[in-house]
């Protein structure tokens, strides 16, 4: 792929930034902090009035026809000011599978909703214990044309500000796809903080009523899909973090002297900060070009593990670095460095650790024919 970014996705990049750094700054996220309010509503609006989420859908919808390369790149300034808002679950979760899988009556109740940021969508796939397990432990039964859930899921990015929980279940050992009102009959949501401030919480589903998106015979291949992107979304998400991450750290390391000098000119500080460089490099270039396959229409689950092992790992190796040059500042809760390192770990374990990305790539890989036969 060239990876050189068009007018357009630029020009979205520009003002993504511009709108993320005038309105989530270090400031007013610590605030948000001492008040205890993990979403920032008024960024939220602003996000969506500006029309960044319309940017993404096809023209043909009245989008900028985007795609998955503009949400990375959306996601990406995100992850750079560590905005509090589910940009990525409500694109991820909400808006693509509605426009993959639904009637287009269903698409045109819902889309305008999704698109003004008056519904925010949560994404409830892991399981404890399981990571994104075949058969998921919630459990779901048809009644006529209906079906009710019965079943928790732990720690779900939003949901204590959600509308709409997009959640996998099993329905006869088969797994399939359902979106549930939090409001509904049956529906228990309570707080639980995760280590990044992403208003999450726990569910818990007693008979309660859910729509099944697609077919039960597709779900398998839904949640595929949709985990696909979800994977290349944290990556890009990564980027930011580090990215932005690691300017805040080489702008410390230049400017704190140690010994009459500043820490800049000392080998091991550099070299470390040029490890970590190289690490975000290798997190976008693989985050890209996943979104761009997946844009053409191409199978792409190869590179979406890719790029979210990458995010993992080396998103781990660069917050650590960034903290670590920080020296005793890097310790203090309170400095802006600390929250680049709790989004990163949180990305680094949400939808599986590192390991686990290894292991789906890997079977992945055993299963794929070879050529003029299979292995």
């Amino acid at each position: 792929m060239d990876f050189n970014l068009t007018e357009d996705q630029q020009a979205l990049a520009s003002l993504a930034e511009e709108i993320f750094s005038g309105q989530s700054t270090d400031d007013r996220l610590k605030k948000l902090a001492q008040s205890g309010t993990e979403f920032d509503a008024q960024l939220w609006g602003k996000v969506a009035d500006a029309g960044l989420i319309g940017a993404l859908i096809d023209d043909k919808r009245g989008g900028g026809d985007l795609g998955l390369v503009g949400l990375a790149l959306l996601l990406e300034q995100q992850g750079r000011y560590t905005a509090q808002i589910p940009l990525l679950d409500t694109v991820v979760y909400g808006l693509l599978p509605l426009l993959e899988f639904c009637p287009e009556n269903l698409i045109e109740h819902d889309l305008p909703a999704l698109l003004d940021g008056s519904r925010i969508v949560a994404g409830a796939l892991a399981e404890v214990g399981t990571g994104l397990p075949a058969v998921p432990k919630v459990t779901a039964r048809a009644d006529g044309d209906a079906y009710y859930l019965d079943g928790d899921k732990r720690a779900v990015a939003w949901l204590t500000v959600a509308h709409r929980v997009l959640v996998t279940a099993s329905v006869d050992g088969a797994l399939a796809v359902f979106m549930v009102n939090p409001e509904a009959d049956g529906v228990a949501i309570e707080s639980a903080p995760t280590t990044a401030p992403w208003a999450s919480g726990n569910l818990s589903l007693t008979n309660a009523q859910g729509w099944l998106i697609g077919t039960v015979e597709r779900g398998a291949e839904i949640a595929a899909w949709i985990v696909d992107r979800a994977r290349v979304a944290l990556a890009a998400q990564q980027v930011g973090v580090c990215e932005r991450g690691l300017a805040r750290t080489v702008e410390y390391v230049n400017t704190r002297e140690q010994f009459g000098k500043p820490l800049s000119t000392k080998q091991g500080v550099m070299l470390r900060a040029a490890d970590a460089y190289m690490d975000t490099e290798a997190i976008r270039v693989t985050t890209l070009e996943a979104a761009w396959r997946m844009d053409r229409g191409e199978a792409a689950t190869e590179q979406a593990l890719v790029a979210r092992w990458f995010a993992s790992e080396a998103g781990k190796r660069v917050v650590h670095a960034c903290q670590h040059l920080h020296g005793g500042m890097g310790s203090d809760i309170d400095h802006p460095i600390h929250r680049h390192f709790l989004w990163g770990r949180q990305i680094d374990v949400t939808l599986g650790s590192g390991i686990q990305q290894l292991a789906a790539l890997g079977k992945l890989l055993a299963h794929v024919p070879a050529q003029g036969g299979s292995r």
